[in-house]
């Protein structure tokens, strides 16, 4: 880790920021939308320290080149345990302010996973199940890449919301590459979202699959995410994504 770093994290204190965040009002939006905008999650300088992390390997348990894969274009890596402080301060933060959202959806489409309050306690279940590698990642663009939609499932053991973070600035940094979401819905048409982000701005959204109210009842819709074609410049993103991985 560099010593940027080392100093950005000394001076975080993650857990009161989260706390700071209009919850209220981005519950109602992940009910109404599946998705959450919490602006200035980081600061710039955060920010530029997380980007800065990606040439050095030594931080990664691996990398991914999404054109091998049929992914789409461009590459990330997972970060290897220990987690940079940062990151590891997050990810606790923001699961306790969404494991409520995630039993209420659960117990309203009728599945009986239920989640601990505590995001180590829920980390404990993944890893007795065999789901050990670490998920959190570091997403690296630039012109003409693109993420196809998709979801972010590794196991058995799933939190059904995740967190990114737009870590460049739109219009300095990079062109286009915008956060997309589409929900599919039962004998209709896909829905398209897209999420408009400035540096250091997060999305939270659901994973999977979420309830929504209809004229006849609560009905379950499937949704993918993913990040339109870069256009020019460099992006980066972190994902905060709550299960480990088999």
């Amino acid at each position: 880790m560099t010593a940027i770093a080392r100093n950005i994290d000394r001076r975080s204190d993650i857990a009161a920021r989260v706390a700071a965040i209009d919850w209220a009002q981005a519950t109602a939006d992940l009910d109404a939308q599946g998705c959450a905008v919490l602006k200035g999650l980081l600061s710039p300088d955060e920010c530029a320290a997380l980007a800065a992390l990606y040439p050095d390997d030594k931080n990664f348990r691996s990398r991914i080149v999404m054109g091998s894969h049929g992914f789409g274009r461009g590459e990330y890596k997972y970060f290897a345990y220990p987690l940079p402080e940062l990151i590891a301060q997050l990810r606790p933060a923001l699961y306790a302010r969404l494991c409520g959202v995630a039993n209420r959806w659960n117990e309203t489409m009728g599945i009986d996973v239920r989640y601990p309050s505590r995001h180590e306690a829920f980390l404990k279940r993944c890893h007795d199940a065999g789901q050990t590698r670490p998920t959190p990642l570091l997403l690296q663009y630039g012109e003409g890449d693109y993420n196809c939609l998709h979801q972010d499932l590794y196991g058995e053991h799933v939190f059904p919301l995740q967190v990114a973070i737009l870590l460049s600035e739109p219009g300095r940094d990079f062109e286009g590459g915008e956060f997309v979401l589409t929900e599919q819905r039962p004998r209709m048409q896909s829905r398209p979202e897209v999420v408009p982000l400035r540096q250091g701005d997060a999305v939270a959204f659901a994973v999977h699959h979420r309830p929504v109210q209809g004229t006849r009842g609560l009905y379950r819709v499937n949704l993918r995410h993913g990040v339109s074609r870069v256009r020019s410049g460099h992006r980066h993103t972190v994902g905060v994504i709550f299960h480990d991985a088999k």
